[in-house]
């Protein structure tokens, strides 16, 4: 029944059939299946799958696209995705019989001219008549495809790249695909952080300064120097072109760097001081379709990414483990689907006996099983009643009955004052809880009772010496802060507490 802190807080995902929604609706896939169901017996692609240049103003003009360079490119890429992710389907035309011998008497075309076979793929029919993980699991390859488009290398000519034996000299590009891929899932990774954290900043777009220093600046370096300033303006840059590419997929809203900016800057966008309007150098936003996609990226690469709903089929002992470190919205949140599939006598019983326990989580269980227990209301007080004389659980359901308004709650024994006392702060103490909301709870405790560090020493609970010098740490009161050290020496000196 141990828990772990996550890597990451829990996310709170739209349902599948709206995220379904989402993707369908995302500019680059839509204009995907526009362009498969556009394509026929007659389209003509290159070598690689790729739309020949003569057949790109048809599929731009089918698309709604200027008749320019811009709506090539967009038609190109649009194509590309449908491809990569089975919209299509397309025969290379040097593996069609007859294709080298059609070359060899002047009847075929050579080159990325040359006509291959265009038929519509399996996952276009999924799109539309598929279930919502059906388009989900498309709209992730797509995904896949857009990040890798979004961390290739820019050039110029092509050509000068290819040497003679028809190999790529990626040295020339000055290019290390992997160090790329890992700066934008590090930057995608921080983005997601901060919209998952449990703050209103989480629905704010991230200026792109803010972004790229998180990548380059260290976290104990006060003012940044020139050379980590060119640093960051040069990944502001990077990610400006990388956001362009992503914001089509439908992963973030994004603002791009201001082209005003640029030039009057010289193409060098510095980051911005603090009275410059920082949205001119760029803002995103991770959208919820983002989250989804940037999570699935995660657990793919062994990242702890929870989401609220993991532990909806789970046992209370799982339930109560894993909401440990949550949020308090979160745990509750999770906690209300939990308890939405069961019954509610038999969960309270289930949550009662999960919240047993001395390892260190099991306070932090006790806490969460009286939060969830509250959700349940009234149908568990006959569950919560069955544990009355229990030494683990006694003192937690005397509290809850009393705030239930319950009557005939015998009062507690004093030992089990003093371990619930334990237990309490135990629990603040391993989730980490607000310095002050514990000082609070310390001294309000300690302040109770007349003599409490005088026999608090004597609980026999695990965490009593750790508490005690806690609470030695944490009391304002130097003369009962000093009571609480030497309770915490005659705790350790008992012999097993809190070792």
């Amino acid at each position: 029944m141990s828990a772990e802190r996550p890597t990451l807080p829990p996310v709170r995902l739209h349902t599948e059939a709206e995220l379904a929604r989402d993707a369908l609706a995302a500019p680059l896939l839509a204009r995907a299946v526009r362009l498969a169901r556009w394509a026929g017996p007659g389209t003509r692609v290159g070598a690689g799958g790729e739309l020949v240049d003569a057949q790109l103003p048809a599929a731009a003009e089918h698309l709604g696209l200027g008749a320019d360079e811009d709506g090539a490119a967009e038609a190109s890429e649009a194509w590309r995705l449908a491809v990569d992710t089975g919209l299509v389907e397309v025969e290379d035309p040097e593996t069609e019989p007859g294709a080298d011998q059609a070359v060899e008497d002047g009847t075929g075309e050579e080159g990325s001219d040359a006509e291959g076979t265009v038929t519509a793929g399996e996952n276009l029919a999924l799109l539309t008549g598929g279930s919502p993980q059906d388009v989900l699991a498309i709209w992730l390859d797509g995904l896949e495809a857009a990040h890798a488009d979004a961390t290739a290398p820019f050039f110029d000519d092509f050509a000068d790249l290819v040497g003679e034996d028809g190999s790529i000299d990626f040295d020339a590009l000055d290019w290390d695909p992997e160090s790329e891929a890992a700066f934008l899932d590090g930057v995608l990774g921080n983005l997601y952080l901060l919209t998952v954290s449990d703050s209103a900043a989480g629905d704010e777009p991230v200026p792109l300064p803010a972004l790229a220093a998180s990548m380059i600046v260290p976290d104990d370096m006060g003012e940044p120097t020139d050379d980590i300033l060119e640093q960051v303006s040069d990944a502001m840059m990077r990610l400006d072109d990388q956001f362009r590419v992503l914001e089509p997929i439908g992963i973030v809203e994004y603002q791009p760097v201001d082209e005003a900016l640029l030039a009057e800057e010289g193409e060098d966008a510095t980051p911005p001081a603090d009275d410059d309007d920082v949205t001119r150098y760029g803002m995103v936003k991770l959208t919820p379709l983002g989250l989804y996609g940037i999570r699935a990226r995660m657990l793919d690469a062994g990242v702890e990414a929870p989401a609220i709903g993991d532990l909806v089929d789970k046992d209370a002992d799982a339930l109560l483990g894993g909401i440990a470190y949550y949020p308090e919205d979160a745990a509750r949140a999770e906690v209300q689907l939990w308890l939405a599939r069961r019954g509610a006598g038999g969960a309270a019983a289930e949550l009662l006996d999960a919240a047993r326990g001395e390892d260190p989580q099991a306070p932090l269980r006790r806490l969460h099983c009286q939060q969830a227990l509250a959700l349940v209301g009234a149908e568990a007080e006959p569950a919560v009643r069955a544990v009355l004389d229990d030494g683990e659980l006694g003192g937690l359901a005397r509290v809850w009955l009393a705030e239930l308004g319950a009557a005939d709650v015998p009062a507690p024994p004093e030992p089990m004052i003093f371990w619930l006392a334990v237990d309490t702060i135990a629990a603040q103490l391993e989730a980490d809880g607000d310095l002050d909301e514990l000082q609070g709870l310390v001294e309000g405790l300690s302040g109770q009772h007349s003599g409490f560090f005088d026999e608090v020493w004597r609980v026999d609970h695990p965490a009593t010496a750790d508490v005690l010098e806690a609470m030695g740490r944490l009391h304002s009161d130097k003369k009962l802060a000093k009571d609480a050290r030497k309770a915490a020496f005659k705790a350790r000196s008992r012999g097993g507490s809190g070792n």
